[in-house]
């Protein structure tokens, strides 16, 4: 769970430090820029949302999802100019996708290889500064939302055991 918090924490620095475009912040409403998910091809995380998840899907869909960010934000970073501020980001996934297949084996929850693999490569699409930046904030607006329901889901794991 603190590295959950540690992600969260660091999504804005991040935030300021790539996405350098005026409107687009983290705590504003970027609603109008919500037709752009498809259009940029940015997938949705698996849901988390429900009580219902057992233990075993709860954990297979975090990891699907912390893949899915790690990689979008992989993409996003090779046509950025590199940010130490992503750099450490994308270590904290990594980690965090580390600790919670390591909980899959405590578990004795067989680990499944993600099926994110895939998703089209944002790339082609991502043919302006401005749409590189949107895709950057757009991501980093995402994984902050699938972040905050993967340490709900977590501390739900935990009281429940």
């Amino acid at each position: 769970m603190s590295l959950a918090k540690k992600i969260l924490s660091d999504i804005p620095a991040v935030h300021e430090a790539c996405v350098k475009t005026t409107g687009l912040t983290l705590s504003g409403e970027a609603q109008h820029l919500e037709y752009l998910l498809s259009d940029i091809g940015i997938p949705a995380p698996p849901v988390l949302k429900s009580e219902d998840l057992t233990m075993d899907v709860s954990l297979k869909r975090i990891v699907s999802g912390l893949d899915l960010h790690h990689q979008l934000l992989q993409e996003i970073k090779e046509l950025l100019t590199s940010s130490e501020e992503l750099n450490l980001l994308l270590a904290d996934i990594r980690d965090l996708s580390a600790q919670v297949h390591k909980m899959q084996e405590l578990a004795q929850i067989p680990s499944t290889v993600s099926q994110n693999a895939a998703f089209a490569a944002l790339s082609p699409r991502l043919s302006s500064d401005y749409l590189i930046r949107v895709a950057a904030h757009l991501s980093l607006q995402q994984l902050r939302s699938f972040t905050q329901d993967v340490f709900r889901s977590l501390r739900h794991i935990s009281a429940s055991n």
